[in-house]
């Protein structure tokens, strides 16, 4: 089945905003509450599983002659209906 995007928002933040939309989800996670994101006219609301599958990557792209661009991205997955997924090393973050 096809990639389908449900919902996509991109804009530029202070670090101190930012912290505080993690901050949101992380209070969401970690009460089993679900998560809603809105952003003009979009709106979705998810439920992640107890146990979701996180993915963290760091990307590093350039061209030559052209700044390097850097991201970090979070991603939780899970199947329709999984509880319990995971697995992996112990991730740190300092």
């Amino acid at each position: 089945m096809p990639e389908k995007t449900l919902f996509k928002s991109e804009s530029k933040f202070t670090r101190a905003e930012i912290a505080q939309y993690l901050r949101s989800v992380a209070d969401s996670l970690e009460a089993g509450r679900p998560i809603t994101l809105k952003s003009g006219d979009q709106s979705v609301t998810m439920e992640p599983p107890e146990r979701p599958t996180f993915e963290v990557k760091v990307e590093e792209e350039g061209k030559l002659g052209r700044p390097k661009e850097f991201s970090i991205e979070f991603e939780l997955e899970w199947k329709e209906g999984d509880s319990a997924s995971g697995g992996g090393g112990k991730l740190e973050i300092e």
